[in-house]
């Protein structure tokens, strides 16, 4: 597990399940719209309720990677302060609904999630695509390359695993920008898992192949998920790389302006989630990892994951919530 030194700032010990009911908000708002054909909707009440519960934790928060920069996104935009400012200076990244259109469609696999470290410790960029590759724990430090082909990557793991590449399977995101990857991966005889959207949960599931079947996550995504997920591989382990795609003047400009001095840069998942880390996501939907959101006669069910890099603790929480309960009323 992910441990930090003794020189570096740790986030209140409470916060730790502070942020668990944050995630759980923003699933429970948004599954009451799940299969109903509207992505915009479960978006924006996931939204809603996550901005909510933020602004009653005893913190001076900062959105560093959130629903897009601020003219661009009424809540939740990048630069946006939240908490009750009585509490430690920290940055968040956050995604009320990982998968929108898995969630409109009641698909498999769609996460309410956020992540906290201590200020500047979580990687400040704009809303672009991001080039990621990852891979779960028990590998040597630095197997994967974000510049090696992936026909070289695959033959890292696979030497690592002591397997054939043939018995790998790459996670994949269905996309047309895809089209050349997917071919020089099947060309390596590894097989693929597409995934319509969510790829923090894509990263996520390399952690144990054991029981996902998915082995490296390879491909272009969105910088907010990547930011995600090299945070929560910071709490389970394993190793992840991320560029930026700045393919504009306009784009390398907004970067810029937040710090972002070389548009080339590959972070590595040091790099984009430092310090002491802590994660949280909750299923809307039913998923490998998650189960979704429960609505019965005697309450709301969520399953929530909850991890953090010092301590290396990771915590599944199977909550009922009472009722109609719509966390509007302190646990």
């Amino acid at each position: 597990m992910a441990t930090t030194t003794g020189s570096e700032k740790q986030l209140d010990r409470i916060l730790t399940l502070e942020l668990a009911r944050v995630s759980e908000a923003a699933a429970v708002a948004a599954a009451r719209l799940r299969g109903h054909g509207d992505e915009k909707m479960a978006d924006q009440a996931a939204v809603d309720a996550m901005r909510t519960e933020l602004n009653r934790l005893p913190i001076d928060g900062r959105i560093v990677i959130g629903e897009g920069e601020r003219d661009e996104a009424p809540m939740l935009y990048i630069g946006e302060e939240v908490g009750n400012k009585k509490g430690s200076a920290v940055d968040i990244a956050l995604d009320p609904l990982e998968g929108t259109t898995i969630c409109a469609k009641n698909q498999p696999n769609s996460l309410a999630v956020i992540a906290m470290a201590e200020r500047g410790n979580l990687l400040y960029a704009p809303d672009v695509y991001m080039d990621k590759i990852a891979i779960g724990p028990g590998y040597s430090a630095g197997l994967i390359d974000i510049d090696a082909p992936a026909e070289e990557n695959l033959k890292r793991v696979a030497k690592e695993k002591g397997v054939k590449v043939s018995d790998l399977t790459a996670c994949i995101m269905d996309r047309p920008r895809h089209a050349r990857l997917i071919e020089e991966v099947r060309a390596t005889g590894a097989a693929i898992r597409l995934i319509g959207d969510g790829d923090v949960a894509g990263v996520i599931h390399t952690t144990d192949p054991d029981q996902t079947g998915i082995d490296i996550y390879i491909g272009i995504g969105g910088a907010p998920e990547g930011v995600l997920a090299a945070a929560a591989l910071r709490c389970i382990g394993g190793q992840m790389q991320g560029r930026l795609i700045l393919d504009t003047p306009e784009k390398i400009e907004r970067a810029a302006k937040m710090g972002v001095s070389d548009p080339k840069k590959a972070y590595t998942m040091e790099e984009m989630a430092k310090g002491d880390v802590i994660f949280a996501a909750t299923g809307v939907t039913d998923g490998n990892m998650l189960s979704g959101v429960r609505f019965g006669r005697n309450g709301i069910t969520t399953h929530t994951l909850v991890m953090r890099s010092s301590s290396g603790t990771i915590r599944e929480i199977r909550a009922t919530h009472q009722g109609e309960h719509k966390f509007d009323k302190p646990a």
